[in-house]
């Protein structure tokens, strides 16, 4: 991408900062190149990824642009539409009407939902306005949905939300467990630390537990695809095999924990038989046998977990059990072992220290408890303090939706798609009486419905701090200078906080922002109230970053906390915590949570006979408001689609390549089927990112259930009851065009980012009698226009349009009756091309290119954008049979690794394939 067709200044000089995508935090360096573009790369000295980027890092470049920013405050007007108005204009409204539903109906009458995306600085400004001003806790965030059921699990074992290990220990370990966990996909540069790890020393064993075979299982040395929602199960028959074959310690639970007793009585219960629980996961019995013996040999375990685990109605148990099994061996507090929770967004953890949920206060401390209550307001100096848990995410839009909220300002988010029940996020809003979003881009599902709308930087343009998912500080530095109007969120909500009439909101910047946040980590910490009923101590304490200035803040280097500052004057960070074994409850001791199996709050049903699961794919993000701007991340898998087991698709009369519609009691959303299989019998999968500005109806969040873990509040988005049945048209088709389209009135579509061009995905239920009429006016060709190629077979309802302008391909257009239309690849690459050759034209008409190699297939290597046919036919030709060869060949898993799992499966399908063809030959012969 090319900045110097944009209004943005870039500084000279490289800038260090880290990567906005997933909790690992890595380390970014971006710098102008000669050619007036972007430069990305890792950042060597970042200890969370030592200069290794995925895909999504590597391709931040073509994400900055400012098309579809937002860049001016908007008001809507009487009849609903959007105007540019001052920023004084704005925040005046904003300001005067979340005061006026305070003064008429109570604090509790308005919220806050806020983001993951955040830096800690705003994140600390919003939960100080709310919490101390406002005085309700009626502030959430979208981490709600991916990680608050490991914070609840750690502060009911802990007595404070710690992740007790660090990304070394990883490298320590002589077993990781990934539960719940794609980190091939999801965390490819951690994961690809645990794969260079299995290179040099493969004694290290991997186990990777999850009911999908996902790319992280082709590096497993063990795949236990258990049935959904079984986990408590699995791990209560882990704590108990090992507490009656002599593996516990009984010093370290004597010394150090309560509550073992009973947790071990809940846990022998129901799963003290290895062949009961063997039953209920749905697992062989050797192969749990196998892990219960790995994890009962190796000292050195880490056992990591992620959505799998969290995302669900029983959650926090899910945790808890976890957490029980490194307690009753005492595998905590020190190197290579503990519970690991990886961090879904690159902020979560900042969010979590600064009390960014609604049952939580700033600096790890608790809304029901008075002392911390106390310590909070005084050093706030605030008017008053929220004393009761706010509404947690999906209670708070129901809330609004009936009335009780009135007002709600979003922040960096978009829940109308990513919410649970998302069709009634909708009515939601549409009720409310006053929505404010703060955002970057202007057209999203929730902005359409927004009244007010507050330009915000981006990535790139805001300074601040974010923490990872080993508790390691970074800075997110600036390198773009802001464009139009957007203003950082910190100083949106300090200046609508001064029009409330609130003070304590004038800092010069985020350094003073964040030197108030670590002079309140330190704050009476480690006091006592008076009936040493319950301490103030925390292990979360940045006393060794107080005091920093402007200058000390821009030159801060990634830091893991707590910080002290030592007798010489320098700081010191820590890498792991619980060494000592002191934790934070009034006693000091860790508590076991007695977990008792329950099964997911909905059931298969013979409505809703199979159990979805959602989740990421491994080149977008979220709702594809970044990602889906990128031309490189846009080509691995460029639509939605419903990952079916071919046995399932049979029964239920859907086929693979073409569209089906998935329904539950809540809403229904339409995709493409695909056999990817790793899918067990009665399930589907489908991806959360595309949207209603990328594809017509694909928004899988009106699709699950809205139950939640009674303890965290985090939805379940892996088990929802849904039907599957055909999506029927009439045709299938697809554009390429260097013009966006308007495609309101076509049955099914889907945008894709192209590097020289858009392309759509199109379905269609009406009938074409003159396809060249309907042809052009869907593309704005006019009717004499000549340079119009068109080609058209009644008998099989295919039909091909080229427009060319001054020798350029311009856009074309693909029909048939069937959805196996051409290769999408091969067109982009004519994008390219300045002057179309007579064989590209002649291709174009015949559907198919004459040149051999010009098809390189779908993109498997996103990274140097290597495709499907180019691998296959290396791997062929040349007899290569390892990962390392085809690299080494085309560089395809050479830098970020996510496609290697992909490029083995294709060696076997080929080295499979070709076996079968040489017995065919025999036979014949």
């Amino acid at each position: 991408m090319n900045l110097s067709q944009t209004p943005l200044a870039l500084a000279v000089t490289t800038t260090s900062t880290t990567c906005p995508y997933c909790g690992v935090g890595c380390g970014v360096t971006a710098s102008m190149k000669q050619d007036g573009s972007l430069g990305i790369q890792g950042d060597a000295q970042h200890p969370a990824n030592f200069g290794r980027l995925c895909v999504k890092g590597s391709a931040l470049g073509e994400t900055v642009d400012l098309d579809g920013r937002l860049l001016h405050p908007q008001l809507r007007d009487a009849q609903g539409q959007l105007q540019q108005v001052s920023w004084d204009h704005a925040l005046d409204h904003v300001a005067g009407k979340f005061s006026a539903i305070i003064d008429a109906h109570g604090p509790d009458a308005v919220a806050l939902y806020v983001s993951g995306q955040l830096l800690t600085e705003d994140y600390y400004i919003a939960n100080k306005l709310m919490k101390g001003y406002i005085g309700s806790a009626n502030i959430d965030t979208n981490s709600r949905l991916c990680m608050s059921s490991a914070v609840a699990g750690h502060k009911r074992a802990f007595g404070e939300d710690l992740v007790p290990v660090c990304y070394e220990d990883l490298e320590l370990a002589d077993l990781i467990v990934l539960v719940g966990s794609n980190a091939a996909w999801c965390h490819p540069i951690l994961f690809q630390r645990i794969a260079r790890l299995k290179e040099t020393r493969p004694s290290m064993r991997l186990i990777v537990i999850d009911p999908r075979r996902t790319a992280t299982c082709e590096l497993a040395d063990l795949h236990l695809p258990v049935k959904a929602g079984t986990d408590v199960w699995l791990f209560n028959g882990l704590m108990s095999y090992l507490a009656h074959r002599g593996l516990r310690d009984n010093a370290f639970i004597a010394a150090h924990t309560n509550g073992f007793d009973e947790a071990l009585a809940m846990a022998d219960a129901d799963c003290a038989d290895p062949a009961t629980v063997a039953r209920i996961c749905k697992v062989g019995l050797d192969d749990l046998l196998a892990f219960y013996e790995a994890f009962a040999q190796n000292e050195k375990v880490v056992t990591g977990f992620s959505m799998g685990v969290n995302q669900s109605s029983v959650g926090s148990d899910k945790v808890n059990s976890i957490i029980n099994c490194h307690l009753a061996t005492g595998r905590i507090g020190k190197p290579g072992m503990g519970p690991f929770s990886i961090t879904g967004q690159p902020n979560a953890m900042g969010g979590r220290e600064v009390g960014g949920l609604a049952n939580m206060l700033a600096a790890h401390m608790d809304l029901d408890q008075p002392l911390h209550r106390e310590i909070v307001q005084e050093f706030w100096q605030s008017p008053r303090i929220a004393d009761k848990p706010g509404m947690k995410a999906v209670d708070m839009f129901r809330a609004i939706e009936e009335g009780r909220i009135k007002a709600v300002w979003i922040m960096a988010t978009n829940p109308l798609v990513s919410l649970p029940d998302a069709d009634l996020v909708q009515r939601a809003l549409q009720k409310c009486e006053l929505v404010v979003s703060s955002d970057v881009i202007t057209r999203t599902d929730t902005n359409a419905f927004a009244h007010v709308l507050l330009p915000a930087l981006a990535w790139g343009e805001k300074d601040g701090t974010v923490t990872n998912s080993e508790r390691r500080i970074s800075r997110q530095r600036a390198f773009l200078t802001a464009p139009g109007e957007a203003r950082g969120d910190w100083q949106i909500i300090c200046d609508v906080a001064q029009r409330m009439g609130f003070a304590g909101f004038d800092f010069e910047g985020p350094h003073a922002i964040f030197d108030e946040h670590a002079r309140l980590s330190a704050h009476r910490n480690g006091e006592a109230d008076a009936g040493h009923a319950r301490r103030a101590r925390r292990v979360f304490n940045l006393s060794g970053l107080t005091g920093m200035d402007k200058a000390g803040y821009d030159a801060m280097t990634p830091i893991q906390w707590p910080v002290q500052r030592l007798s010489d004057g320098s700081i010191s960070g820590t890498a792991r915590v619980l060494e000592d074994h002191r934790f934070t409850h009034a006693d000091g001791r860790a508590r076991f949570v007695p977990t008792a199996p329950r099964t997911p709050g909905h059931a298969v049903c013979e409505d809703y006979p199979l159990i979805l699961n959602t989740g990421r794919v491994r080149d977008h993000w979220h709702t594809m408001t970044r990602t889906g701007k990128s031309a490189t991340l846009a080509s691995h898998i460029p639509e939605s689609f419903i990952d079916i087991h071919p046995q399932d698709a049979l029964l239920y009369g859907v086929r693979e390549g073409g569209l089906a519609r998935i329904s539950s009691r809540w809403g229904a959303m339409v995709a493409r089927v695909q056999h990817g299989g790793g899918i067990p019998r009665g399930a589907v999968f489908v991806p959360i990112h595309w949207n209603g500005q990328s594809a017509s109806d694909a928004r899988v969040g009106a699709v699950v259930n809205p139950v939640v873990d009674p303890v965290s509040g985090e939805p379940e988005f892996k088990h929802t009851p849904v039907a599957i049945e055909e999506f029927r048209v009439g045709w299938h088709g697809f554009i390429l065009t260097r013009h966006a389209l308007e495609l309101d009135d076509i049955t099914h579509w889907t945008r894709v980012q192209g590097r020289d061009f858009v392309r759509y995905e199109l379905a269609g239920r009406n009938q074409i009698s003159d396809h060249t009429a309907w042809a052009r006016a869907l593309l704005g060709v006019q009717a004499d226009d000549a340079d119009w190629l068109e080609y058209e077979d009644l008998s099989d309802g295919s039909y091909r349009a080229v427009h060319v302008v001054d020798d350029r391909i311009d856009m074309c257009l693909f029909m048939s009756a069937r959805p196996d239309l051409p290769s999408r690849s091969w067109l982009a690459g004519l994008f390219a091309k300045d002057k179309l050759a007579e064989a590209d034209r002649v291709g174009l008409l015949v559907g198919q290119p004459i040149e051999k190699g010009a098809d390189t297939g779908p993109t498997v290597c996103s990274c140097f954008g290597v495709g499907r046919n180019t691998i296959c036919n290396a791997i062929r030709e040349q007899g290569l049979s390892e990962v390392s060869q085809v690299t080494a060949c085309l560089k395809a898993g050479g830098n970020c690794g996510s496609c290697v799992p992909e490029i083995k499966k294709l060696m076997v399908e080929i080295k499979v394939l070709a076996a079968a063809e040489a017995r065919e030959r025999e036979t014949a012969a």
